[in-house]
């Protein structure tokens, strides 16, 4: 079955930096399209960066654009988020997608 675990999310001052990883199962990895999701308390999930199968095509969000690089390793089964100038509002709890498929987030929060 389709596994999506993400990790790499953790407490982080603003101006910090995380890189986040999702580890794919159950699927042809580099056939597919991934995507980046988050979702702040009280909020609704919001898209952040898809990354084509092959990686050479991404799409950001503007909320994140120039900050935050979406890439993927196809060897590795494995998509990542670097996120760079990270603010307050970019905690939220970060979850990956691909088939239909979610998994269950990493928390992100950025705090003096």
């Amino acid at each position: 079955q389709v596994q999506l675990v993400e990790s790499g999310g953790g407490l982080v001052q603003p101006g910090g930096s995380l890189r986040l990883s999702c580890v794919a199962s159950g699927f042809t990895f580099s056939r597919y399209p991934m995507t980046w999701y988050r979702q702040a308390p009280g909020k609704e999930r919001v898209l952040l960066a898809s990354i084509s199968s092959g990686g050479t095509t991404t799409n950001y969000a503007d909320s994140v654009k120039g900050r935050f690089t979406i890439s993927r390793d196809n060897a590795k089964n494995t998509m990542y988020l670097q996120m760079n100038s990270l603010k307050p509002e970019d905690s939220a709890v970060y979850s990956c997608f691909a088939l239909g498929y979610w998994g269950r987030g990493t928390q992100v929060t950025v705090s003096a």
